[in-house]
């Protein structure tokens, strides 16, 4: 027994030996480089050498041994002030951390971890986001975004080219990897809206045209597949000639995996479908020219939820557990709670438009047209708040809760204001006359980033659906119909719908390279860019859960910043364990 046991323990203990410096060089290898880490399991302290606790704005915790800092989308963050040990300057860095989303949500996610300063746009972002009220599309549906700026003016805008023979890209969507747009092509009965994936810079692939009518006017991801909302788009409306097709819209179709469309029925009393958006796992769809409002119930079943007054509700938005919707009848946005409809409040002076169109002519209302906020187009979210775009005024306007809403000035010289999006840290829209587009930089300052539609001898152009794809902003144009895209900073995303439940995530920038990586597997990575011309030194805190997005909406836990760029091998073995 002796003999036989003799080997047995000392292989044993070989193992035992073994496995425990493969233990330490993990442990070490986790603890080289970190410049905080913060468990967040049931307070708020940093586990690093370096003690850079957080300090806490209205942030819980889950209960367990496994506990996680809870989030409540409404005001909820943590932050740490700024540190030598947080600076990164030119230096690789990497982020880690557990994320939990719930699988239906009634808020937009928001802002996972940032450090960045508005005012010199120097830093880094990392959001889970939707973009949804841009103009009537949801066009990113929890999707990742990780970005770092310089403060230096963004590239030029690059054209992506022209999908089919469009001349309006009315909405378009980010889905399953791809970038989708709908098309209105023409206003004669033969010209039917069509989507279009985009292949890369001047391809489209044409994914056909489901119904007869010329536009195809709203986008959605739901439940896995894309449903696209179709419309009798009345062209005169824009300046152009009026539209001689007869066929009406009104209807809902998916896309199956096969690329085939099923008709998921008529929208009562609607030639038009100007709004489709996701809340609490149901899909809510408004009208276009005729008031409506109606939830999905499967099949070809649509119910009609009524809307505020017999007023149109048109563009939505998810925001702190109700859908916001803007209207073209009254300068007002109204929240629905799942129930009712309540009044916002009204943007700008006048209730009422100056005219309306009876089938044959304009028909003044008597408004005085220097008394503006008459139509509110598109909705959008900055630091937390919901904000809207508005004609003829051409403002944005903040919402301050209750029946307030702040202006935060207007876009130049522009009167409309279409759609917006939040990319790398700043909130951008899109405008009429001149689609131009501007970047709000705080108070009222809006700077201009180019023109995307230069078309002469017409009497509106048009900046007006917006998605980010590929770590761009894209901007689909009226009239010449193309689709073009710019780049500010560095920027990659995850353009896949993020799984909910507990996910690990982790960024990393790598000399000139950003890398984005969910559960272990690297899911984006940027292209080449100089390392050296890319200083984020900036004096603002950290923060976990807000930033310049959204508060965020779900458990984190397990945050850590490194000051070096982690491997690939490491950051599968961080996920793992």
């Amino acid at each position: 027994m002796r003999y036989s046991l003799e080997p047995t323990n000392r292989y044993g203990r070989a193992i035992l030996v073994i496995t425990c410096l493969c233990l330490a060089n993990a442990a070490y290898a986790q603890e080289r480089g970190l410049a905080g880490h913060w468990k967040l399991q049931s307070d708020l302290r940093d586990s690093s050498r370096n003690g850079n606790a957080a300090r806490n704005h209205g942030v819980d915790f889950a209960d367990g041994e496994d506990g996680a800092a809870r989030f409540d989308g409404v005001r909820s963050y943590a932050e740490i002030p700024h540190h030598k040990s947080l600076a990164l300057g030119r230096k690789d860095f990497s982020l880690s951390l557990w994320v939990h989303t719930a699988e239906n949500m009634d808020d937009n996610p928001g802002d996972l971890i940032s450090k960045y300063d508005p005012k010199t746009r120097r830093g880094f972002t990392l959001s889970l986001f939707n973009h949804a009220g841009a103009a009537g599309s949801q066009a990113n549906y929890r999707n990742i975004q990780f970005g770092i700026d310089n403060g230096k003016p963004p590239s030029k805008w690059r054209d992506e080219g022209r999908p089919g023979k469009s001349v309006f890209v009315h909405c378009m969507a980010v889905h399953d990897g791809d970038l989708h747009v709908g098309t209105v092509e023409g206003r004669s009965n033969n010209d039917k809206g069509h989507i279009y994936r985009y292949k890369k810079t001047g391809e489209w692939e044409d994914l056909g045209a489901p119904w007869k009518c010329n536009g195809i006017t709203s986008m959605a991801s739901y439940q896995g597949k894309l449903h696209v909302g179709v419309s009798r788009v009345l062209l005169h409306y824009s300046g152009l000639e009026p539209t001689l097709s007869h066929h009406i819209g009104g209807k809902v179709f998916r896309l199956e995996e096969d690329g085939t469309w099923t008709d998921l029925g008529q929208l009562l009393g609607l030639d038009g479908v100007n709004g489709l958006v996701n809340f609490k796992g149901d899909l809510y769809a408004t009208g276009f020219y005729q008031p409506a409002f109606f939830r999905y119930e499967g099949g070809t079943t649509w119910r009609s939820m009524g809307t505020p007054r017999d007023l149109r509700v048109e563009a939505m938005a998810v925001h702190n557990g109700s859908i916001y919707a803007t209207s073209y009848d009254e300068g007002s946005v109204f929240r629905f709670d799942g129930k009712d409809w309540h009044h916002t409040g009204l943007l700008g002076t006048a209730t009422r438009t100056q005219a309306y169109w009876d089938g044959e002519k304009w028909v003044p209302t008597g408004l005085d047209g220097d008394k503006t906020g008459t139509q509110v187009y598109s909705l959008g979210h900055h630091r937390g708040k919901l904000v809207a775009g508005t004609w003829p005024e051409g403002k944005v306007y903040q919402y301050e809760g209750g029946t307030n809403w702040t202006s935060t000035g207007r876009l130049g010289e522009e009167q409309e204001i279409m759609s917006s999006n939040h990319y790398n840290g700043k909130l951008y829209a899109g405008s009429l006359p001149m689609a131009e587009i501007f970047r709000y930089d705080g108070g009222e300052g809006w700077n201009s980033v180019g023109r995307v539609d230069l078309t002469p001898k017409v009497i509106y152009r048009r900046a007006y659906s917006m998605a980010v794809f590929k770590g761009r902003l894209f901007s689909g144009t009226f009239p010449s119909g193309h689709i073009r895209s710019f780049e500010a900073g560095k920027v990659v995303s995850h353009d896949r719908e993020l799984k909910h439940g507990w996910r690990h995530i982790a960024a990393v920038k790598a000399g000139g390279k950003l890398r984005l990586f969910i559960d272990g597997k690297q899911v984006a990575e940027s292209e080449n860019f100089d390392a050296k011309s890319f200083d984020l030194s900036n004096d603002a805190p950290l923060r976990i859960g807000f930033g310049q997005y959204n508060h965020f909406k779900g458990q984190i836990k397990d945050v850590r910043l490194y000051g070096r760029a982690l491997t690939k091998s490491e950051v599968n073995k961080m996920q793992t364990n």
